[in-house]
């Protein structure tokens, strides 16, 4: 059967609630702020340097490199999100302003296709000279997205022409002809680009490429230790490397015998992405299972309770199994996207609900964690535990923050929440052979074909904070096709109506199916109750035995000390202590908030005593971990003791 596919940009229109709130807010608030960001006016933030690089590149200006190896792909990632901005509401200022950028970009590029501002200013000498940890390959990916996102929004040519030729060049860098090196990049990103390139010029060698990268990778002789030989290296290793070695890089082994994720999560995430595009473009049915083998161990054994993944700090990767401490937690906004990224593709390959699940999770938590509600100032790591003296105190990465800023020297999260939230309606839904799978409630307008016919549907609702999603169904004459609602796993009683009348619910899959004739005017009413749930973990989890974690509907909840004091180690939740949800429009923009009663463990006269501690009965306030930390700085905690 023919796969499921993401529809054009231009065919979801949010224009309400949540979801659409946040991208209105990625559209008029976060693209021009980042925008401002970029070319260093915003006092007070880390400067970027971005645009003033490509400019000394291009020849337009004096000056010195500023930045880090990649600091390119901070603009490539911008205007990838500026580009779905254009292709969802059309811009005439910010579509020149793209031109003029795109401008610069070509008068940058060498001659020979080459494009990155670090080598072409600082060690022009040094050209592919050092894969492992210079990310020339992963930036040039990252212009490649962008390339493909402009002239799909536009139709324009003038940067995929560019990204083109740097494609080329690289087809004839690498690979296992004569004179070719047969390396990869240190940091994945390249080969899911291909893949979006050849989708887009029907050049089959680009994909071909991607594959090379991927089978490539971890192969005998290793390329990253003669890489390191002829650089005259003597064993030493970057930091980040010093305790998995070439598995932080996923190059240990080859790409073909992973059975679990290891490493850098972002780079795995970005790995696996690109598989599962290989696996759907080439019905590879190998790729396929391992790509289901991976993925199911991420979501089984490396998840967090909020959508994130890579729960250590130093590595910024994945642990064993089960190994998910909520203090210490790094969960990248960058890794919780690779998430998001893989289960739409994981959609793609099979049609199951489970994997819009995971999407929804890392979504509305994770990811939205990252970016605060005014949308000028952004969050790197997300822990689901913080004392900021202690964090402080712990961590010397300067990534880990207990307030958001503005921008960071590796500013790699911000753009890439604007241009996923840019491009949220490639997630909402799916193109189906029979009709159309909805992944994702919000207010928004969907254009489809069904039996060659178009259709519109209109969805209204209020989800998260509310239950109730209502759909309307607009075409021209009446046409049969199958709609597929998803009946998200946290949901017991959904209950599906059409025209008023109640539908016995046909699950397929995680998705209720609903095939029928459908009539112009055909209103469907999809009701997902959310009542507060306590959560509790594996067993095997050990950093949150005998606790629980709230969730309401896809929210997952956190207490903060603006609420609930400090010291919120000191509260524990009673297993039958009730906890009432309500809406509270003044708080954090308008949320649902869950109110209860806890217990607080009263300061003893000792270190370490053996009487019994003596509690207090306290009101309790939880509100969305997605909205932490957007009153000033305190403690946070989502794991609560259960008593």
């Amino acid at each position: 059967m023919t796969c499921p596919t993401a529809l054009p940009l231009s065919r979801v229109r949010f224009d309400h609630g949540f979801l659409a709130d946040r991208a209105r807010l990625v559209r008029d608030t976060v693209i021009p702020g980042q925008w401002e960001a970029l070319n260093d006016r915003i006092p007070g933030a880390e400067r970027s340097g971005c645009v003033h690089n490509l400019q000394v590149a291009a020849g337009e200006k004096a000056g010195q490199f500023h930045g880090l190896f990649w600091q390119d792909s901070d603009l490539a990632k911008w205007i990838e999100a500026a580009s779905y901005r254009l292709a969802t509401h059309p811009a005439a200022v910010l579509d020149a302003e793209l031109d003029r950028l795109i401008a610069t970009i070509a008068k940058a590029q060498g001659e020979d296709g080459y494009l990155n501002t670090y080598f072409q200013l600082v060690e022009p000498q040094n050209r592919w000279a050092n894969l492992r940890d210079c990310h020339e390959l992963y930036v040039a990916g990252h212009f490649i997205e962008a390339g493909v996102a402009h002239f799909q929004a536009t139709g324009k040519r003038t940067l995929l022409a560019v990204v083109c030729r740097l494609a080329d060049l690289i087809g004839k860098t690498f690979g296992p002809g004569p004179g070719q090196t047969p390396g990869y990049c240190g940091h994945e990103e390249i080969e899911l680009a291909l893949v979006k390139l050849a989708r887009a010029t029907n050049e089959p060698r680009y994909r071909e490429l991607a594959a090379y990268f991927i089978d490539q990778r971890g192969q005998a002789p290793n390329y990253f230790e003669l890489e390191a030989k002829r650089r005259g290296e003597t064993g030493q290793l970057p930091w980040h490397m010093h305790h998995d070695g070439l598995a932080t890089l996923q190059a240990a082994k080859p790409v073909r015998e992973l059975t679990e994720p290891v490493g850098h999560a972002v780079r795995m995430m970005y790995l696996l992405a690109a598989m599962l595009d290989l696996a759907l473009d080439d019905h590879a049915a190998a790729r396929a299972a391992q790509c289901r083998a991976l993925w199911a161990a991420i979501t089984t054994r490396h998840l967090y309770v909020t959508g994130g993944v890579g729960s250590e700090p130093y590595g910024e990767k994945f642990c064993e199994p089960f190994d998910l401490p909520p203090d210490r937690a790094y969960a990248e906004t960058c890794a919780a996207i690779g998430v998001v990224l893989c289960a739409r593709r994981m959609l793609d390959l099979e049609l199951r609900g489970e994997h819009a699940d995971v999407m929804e999770r890392a979504l509305y938590n994770n990811v939205l964690a990252g970016l605060a509600l005014d949308g000028r100032t952004y969050f790197y790591v997300n822990p689901l535990e913080i004392v900021p003296a202690v964090a402080k105190r712990r961590y010397e990465c300067h990534l880990v923050k207990t307030q958001r800023v503005p921008w960071f020297g590796c500013a790699c999260c911000p753009p890439n929440v604007a241009r996923l939230f840019a491009s949220l309606g490639a997630y909402a839904c799916s193109q189906t052979p029979n009709g159309l799978a909805v992944h994702l409630y919000a207010g928004c307008e969907v254009q489809f074909e069904a039996g060659g016919a178009p259709v519109r549907l209109r969805m209204t609702t209020e989800y998260p904070w509310q239950e109730r999603v209502e759909i309307a169904v607009s075409l021209a004459q009446a046409v049969e096709f199958t709609l597929h609602l998803r009946l998200p796993g946290w949901c017991r009683t959904p209950h599906v109506a059409v025209n008023g009348t109640t539908q016995q619910i046909e699950n397929v899959a995680g998705y209720a199916q609903l095939r029928r004739m459908w009539q112009p005017g055909d209103k469907v009413v999809l009701e997902l109750p959310m009542p507060v749930e306590r959560v509790r973990a594996d067993a095997r989890v050990f950093a949150a035995a005998g606790q629980v974690a709230l969730q309401r509907g896809p929210m997952v909840y956190c207490v903060e000390q603006a609420d609930n004091g400090a010291q919120l180690s000191a509260l524990s939740l009673p297993h039958a202590s009730p906890l009432k949800a309500h809406f509270a429009p003044g708080m954090l923009g308008g949320c649902v908030i869950l109110e209860g009663q806890a217990l607080r463990t009263n300061p003893g006269s000792k270190l370490y005593a053996t009487e019994p501690a003596t509690v207090t009965a306290v009101p309790l306030c939880a509100v969305p971990y997605a909205l932490w930390a957007n009153r000033g700085e305190g403690e946070m905690r989502v794991w609560l003791r259960e008593t």
